[in-house]
């Protein structure tokens, strides 16, 4: 802020006295209290020295008749709106001239002592003008901590803005292809190659919006600490190799060489796998997007003083230094222009930041600059590995699914999202009722006796907690199996699913392939 003074010169008196040996006293007399008195031979080196920094001013009435009286007022009127320096004037007359009293009157804030006047009334006087002069500094900070705030405010807003615009890009750009692809199979577009191929990409184009709004859900989650990690002894390699065959389809599309540096022996840390594969996988997408073709990716893991160290590192476009920490701020962005390009709505780093913290981990990022490219590192506390092996830590091989018919009933208000759903389980063979409220489920579910019931949670009247509640009460249904279908995919929100009686918890857009892994431990 301009006019913030040196600390070390902000509590000095700057003194000006009519002789020198009335200087010496003085400062003898007010070093006892710790006062710190610069002796000025003019008033045009007191008027300089202000500028560096001042507690108060002390002079006699002489000094308004200095011919420099003038410089030292126009000094003071630079001073910063908060400052009005502290004078400590002695009189030697009561009754003084026209002139020292309009000069007295142009101070604005002084203390009038007589001259001669005691030692302790004058150090008294400084004292107290000096405790003035601290408030004055406490108002200064004030008003420089509410600035810094209200800049912070301002870029948070601007921030805020830019990435409102850039979410409405990034998911119009989904929604272009697929309404396209909705027209052509509305004006009967024959099935064969060419129909296959919209259909592929209008699910790629789906699967990209749904990767867009699942990464706002976790920012929004880990932000309101409602993210529970699902913990257990895992080796970092299968999670380095989960997350590069993540992120395989970005790499691949950029002609990238991605290598992996892995050790021949276990490196283990307690954490939740999908998060982890999650946060790593992140970084090489970063890496994929952030490299111009046919570049080197890599990642290699170590342990190091008792942490698991994973280095993502890229030959791509570099970062410059005084991005290096802000590149972990929610929104930001090094290059607008390329970071639009490239698609994304610049909360990928911050979100690994955050995954990377609820494991009590770090993460920071290196890069000898633009056109350079760039390493992460994470570090994350390691757990020994003469500890025994987890039972089953390798197990999870997924089985085939077994299907069988069964009788199935969709509970939803949204019509278009029940009907697509029981069409798309109807084509695997089941036998579908379709119920657009909770009282109109209850009341067919007597008669059609579901082996299983897909329903919504947000619905009028009765919703799907109360649902699930009233129906798991009739004997027959204690085993029907119950999936709740959903927008909300918080832990807390699975809590609540199974507390109510759902066996099952499904985010929408609900996979067919998750869907159907449920319905086989029927």
């Amino acid at each position: 802020m301009p006019g913030t003074l040196s600390t070390s010169y902000e509590e000095r008196v700057l003194l000006i006295a009519p002789t020198r040996r009335d200087a010496e006293v003085t400062q003898r007399a007010l070093a006892p209290g710790g006062v710190n008195c610069m002796v000025c031979d003019s008033l045009e080196q007191l008027s300089s020295e202000l500028q560096r920094g001042v507690g108060a001013l002390m002079m006699t009435d002489r000094a308004l008749l200095d011919p420099s009286f003038g410089a030292l007022i126009e000094a003071l009127q630079r001073q910063p709106a908060w400052s009005s320096v502290p004078s400590v004037l002695l009189c030697r007359d009561r009754d003084q001239s026209a002139v020292a009293t309009a000069a007295m009157a142009r101070l604005r804030n002084v203390t009038l002592l007589d001259r001669p006047t005691s030692m302790r009334s004058m150090v008294s006087a400084v004292q107290a003008a000096l405790q003035g002069r601290r408030w004055q500094y406490q108002i200064r900070d004030q008003m420089v901590a509410q600035m810094r705030a209200e800049q912070a405010l301002v870029r948070a807003d601007q921030r805020k803005d830019e990435f409102l615009a850039t979410l409405a890009h990034e998911l119009r750009n989904p929604l272009a292809p697929i309404k396209t692809g909705l027209e052509l199979l509305k004006r009967g577009q024959p099935p064969g190659p060419d129909s296959t191929q919209l259909l592929d990409m209008m699910e790629r184009q789906l699967s990209h919006m749904v990767k867009l709004i699942d990464e706002l859900l976790d920012v929004s989650r880990i932000a309101t600490g409602k993210v529970v990690l699902q913990r257990e002894l895992v080796d970092m390699r299968s999670i380095i190799e989960q997350a590069a065959e993540t992120s395989q389809p970005l790499v691949s599309a950029g002609h990238h060489q991605l290598d992996l540096h892995l050790p021949s022996r276990e490196v283990r840390v307690i954490g939740d796998p999908s998060r982890l594969s999650q946060a790593i996988a992140n970084l090489l997408n970063n890496a994929a997007k952030y490299t111009p073709s046919r570049g080197h990716l890599s990642v290699a893991l170590a342990e190091q003083d008792q942490q698991a160290v994973v280095t993502v590192s890229d030959t791509g476009v570099g970062i410059p230094a005084e991005m290096l920490e802000r590149v972990f701020e929610m929104f930001a962005q090094v290059d607008r222009t390329l970071d639009r390009a490239q698609g994304g709505l610049g909360i990928g780093l911050s979100l690994v930041r955050s995954l990377v913290a609820l494991h009590g981990g770090t993460v920071v990022a290196k890069s000898l600059g633009i056109d350079r490219g760039s390493s992460f590192e994470i570090r994350l506390p390691a757990v020994a590995t003469a500890q025994a092996s987890m039972n089953g830590e390798h197990a999870g091989l997924r089985e085939g699914i077994e299907r069988r018919p069964l009788r199935i009933m969709v509970v939803d208000d949204n019509v278009d999202a029940a009907n697509t759903l029981a069409m798309l389980l109807e084509m695997n063979g089941h036998d579908l009722r379709v119920e657009y409220s909770a009282r109109a489920a209850l009341t067919a579910s007597q008669a059609f006796l579901p082996e299983a019931i897909f329903c919504d949670l947000g619905m009028p009247g009765m919703g799907g907690h109360e649902f699930a509640s009233q129906l798991r009460l009739d004997r027959r249904f204690a085993s029907t199996l119950l999936i709740a279908v959903t927008g909300w995919g918080g832990d807390e929100d699975r809590g609540r699913s199974r507390a109510a009686g759902f066996d099952h918890h499904l985010t929408k857009p609900a996979d067919i392939d998750r869907i159907e892994a449920v319905l086989s431990r029927r």
